[in-house]
């Protein structure tokens, strides 16, 4: 199965909160409302500074994820289909 490399999660637990979740290496779930990032797997000291290093485009592609798919769904209501 092929995976997209973000997702639009969220719970009824935490109404405000609007997730993405990134499935590609660095696994997270970003909180949009308050920008939090919890990472879904441990990482080295060495991937660590990779990782930070990349971090910020990552957050950057995450809210540019959330608004396209914003707008696919407000079409999709437009349409009625």
């Amino acid at each position: 199965m092929e995976l997209p490399k973000f997702v639009v999660a969220d719970n009824t637990d935490f109404p405000d909160d609007i997730f993405i979740i990134h499935l590609e290496y660095p696994r997270f779930v970003i909180n949009l409302e308050n920008d939090e990032i919890t990472f879904l797997e441990d990482l080295d000291e060495e991937d660590a500074a990779e990782v930070e290093a990349e971090m910020e485009e990552l957050v950057v592609l995450a809210g540019e994820f959330y608004d396209r798919e914003s707008l696919r769904y407000a079409e999709f209501d437009e349409d009625g289909e």
